[in-house]
């Protein structure tokens, strides 16, 4: 059961609320529709209640809000907008990262699949897919962790007839099961012809809270649809034979040569236009809509304007959250709320009482803004108003429960990594060749293809280009948190990009020695392709630039939410950062650190095991390189700058 209490979004600058004051209840085991115009507020509502975006009021769902679920995924799905994955990934492999994502085992995508009816197309790339393909992955994503709830925004929109029928079929097989339902649309017809219960919004302001038989009774209305080249006429004879025959017809004249008769059949205007030798392109039954203001009768107008201070207290008192869960006089899901219309109640005078109890306002009486509501709250007689509703925080995106498992499918989804490690083979290969060539290049930089005009070897810009991905892709397309276009930076995903760009950074290090060696043994033959005699400290010095290269591009990437900030990072640190080192270590020296090994086994007492001070030493003469400080010290500033920015996220 879907509980929201008095939403109401903050002012934006001389404007009203787009949300003021708004109050509903979505029961379980039943479809729920949020009906209104474009710019009633509709996707503002759903994003209050998904605490997306800042306001007061306060949703439950089944009793608990949303910040106090642990695992939120698992009670609501959410279909807000498009599904922004990567055009390049199939729908397989992205419903296998929303599966690592929310944690369910991989076997729920081939249901999930079979259920929305991909099965044919689960290969298929998400760049190739059509509107009503997108939609079906869409409710795939929502329904993958087998969700309560589903709130959707505008699901069938842009669909055909068929597809929007499906979807809706799938709706109400979900709520059939026990589950809740909440979707928007601005269509009245498909509200009043798929929803159980119909909430009407009108300038964020809640108008109608009907059943949908009411609410069809009381806005849609029957007409004949006539479009002929003399409609003029044709009215004219419709109205004057209604006034002789004393029944009431009303004849609009839409736009062209179109006609919107209330009240008739199409037997009757067929005869009247052939009596008359009347010309008709078009004769057809339609249902009319006659606006968000014929939500109310008329007659009930009159009582749902005066709304009296001690029902507004009532209605408060009734719906005041608390922290953990509803109060005890908030409505159940066996016993309907007292304020709320039931299923019997006649369609004249109860839409209108309902508007009345949940403190919405009819069209001729608007009622308090969120501005005047914080003025009245800080008079000396607030005491004797209802309180305001808690503010709303937005919610921080929920971070991946298997960031390892999540991280691997994002990286092994997409070819762009498998085109970038070739790109550097190759780039790579052909450089030591050229090298060797010219002569004049040690063999070490032959076998890293580094030339020493260069300021980085192909292999580190291709992990750091690797890792600058690793975050950049995540922020263009953002498949951990879709509903707000950006990615948790939380502590575990960053080990888990940290940790499969270094495997992928060793790998790319390795096979790059390996293809120049091969390259330069069939070329030159063994002259070029020996192993050094130093090769440990070499590969060490090796791995650890690739490696370092692949963490600057998460970090510069993370923090800066781009691909290209993420590669310009890893650029800086030879061009900028080592000239800054070299000219530092250039200065005269007065002390050195001869004997550190030995004053660490000092420090610690003990004997280190297997040769560790050896190799305790080999790493600081690393770091005192101009290459090795500089990337250590752009690390250490990067990683700084990233907790920096994920404690201030935490903090707002």
């Amino acid at each position: 059961m879907i509980q929201a209490i008095g939403l109401t979004s903050n002012p934006r600058k001389e404007l009203p609320p787009a949300v003021d004051d708004v109050s509903f209840e979505a029961r379980p085991g039943r479809v729920t529709a949020l009906l209104g115009a474009p710019g009633a507020g509709k996707t503002t509502t759903l994003r209050l209640m998904l605490e997306l975006q800042r306001g007061r009021g306060i949703t439950y769902f089944r009793g608990r809000p949303l910040h106090r679920i642990a695992h939120p995924s698992r009670e609501v799905g959410v279909l807000l907008s498009e599904v922004p994955g990567h055009p390049a990934r199939t729908i397989r492999g992205q419903l296998g990262m929303v599966c690592a994502a929310v944690g369910v085992p991989i076997r729920r995508v081939d249901e999930v699949i079979e259920v929305v009816g991909l099965v044919s197309l689960c290969d298929e790339r998400l760049g190739t897919l059509s509107r009503g393909m997108d939609r079906r992955l869409g409710l795939a994503c929502a329904l993958l962790s087998g969700p309560h709830a589903l709130v959707l925004d505008d699901p069938a929109g842009g669909l055909s007839v068929t597809e929007g029928r499906w979807l809706h079929g799938i709706l109400r097989a979900h709520a059939a099961h026990g589950g809740t339902v909440l979707f928007s649309t601005d269509d009245p017809k498909e509200a009043a012809r798929t929803a159980d219960r119909v909430i009407t919004l009108e300038g964020g302001r809640l108008v109608a809270d009907q059943e949908a038989a009411d609410f069809a009774r009381t806005r849609l209305r029957p007409r004949v649809a006539v479009r002929s080249p003399h409609a003029a006429r044709l009215g004219a004879l419709l109205a004057k034979e209604a006034r002789a025959a004393q029944r009431s017809v009303e004849v609009v004249r839409e736009d062209g040569n179109r006609l919107s008769v209330y009240g008739s059949t199409c037997a009757d205007i067929g005869e009247t236009a052939f009596r008359h030798g009347i010309l008709v392109h078009q004769l057809a039954d339609e249902t009319g809509d006659m606006g968000p203001r014929a939500t109310l009768p008329a007659e009930g107008l009159a009582s749902a304007t005066v709304v009296t201070s001690a029902l507004l207290t009532s209605a408060s008192a009734t719906s005041t959250p608390t922290d953990d869960a509803p109060t005890d006089d908030a409505p159940t899901d066996d016993a309907p709320a007292d304020d709320a219309p039931t299923d019997d109640a006649p369609a004249t005078d109860e839409p209108a009482t309902a508007v009345a109890a949940t403190g919405a306002h009819t069209p001729d009486e608007p009622g308090p803004t969120a501005e005047s509501r914080t003025r009245a709250a800080a008079s000396p007689g607030a005491r004797d108003l209802p309180r305001l509703p808690p503010p709303i925080a937005v919610r921080q995106a929920p971070s991946p429960l298997r960031p390892l498992r999540y991280e691997l499918r994002r990286a092994t989804g997409v070819g762009t990594g498998y085109l970038t490690a070739i790109t550097v083979l190759v780039s790579s290969a052909l450089l030591s060749v050229l090298l060797a060539r010219i002569g004049h290049t040690p063999q070490p930089r032959l076998l890293a293809a580094w030339p020493r005009d260069c300021p980085l070897p192909p292999a580190a810009l291709g992990a750091g280009l690797l890792g600058a991905l690793a975050f950049g892709e995540e922020f263009r397309h953002p498949a951990l948190a879709t509903d707000r276009g950006t990615v948790p930076r939380r502590l575990g995903l960053l080990a888990a990009k940290l940790l499969v760009a270094s495997v992928t950074a060793l790998a790319l290090a390795v096979l790059t020695v390996g293809c120049d060696l091969e390259m330069l043994y069939l070329v030159y033959g063994r002259d070029l392709a020996g192993v050094p005699a130093d090769w440990l400290s070499l590969s060490a010095s090796w791995i650890g630039l690739t490696v370092g290269c692949a963490w600057a591009g998460v970090l510069a990437a993370g923090i800066f939410r781009s691909t290209t900030a993420g590669l310009a990072a890893v650029l800086a640190v030879p061009v900028v950062v080592v000239p800054l080192v070299q000219k530092t270590l250039a200065g005269p020296s007065v002390r050195k650190a001869a004997g550190f090994s030995e004053r660490l086994r000092e420090l610690l007492l003990m004997q280190w095991p297997f040769g560790g001070a050896r190799y305790i030493a080999a790493g600081a003469r690393l770091v005192a390189q101009p290459v090795g400080g500089a990337l250590t010290l752009s690390l250490t500033a990067l990683l700084c700058a990233y907790l920096l920015t994920t404690l201030r996220s935490r903090v707002r």
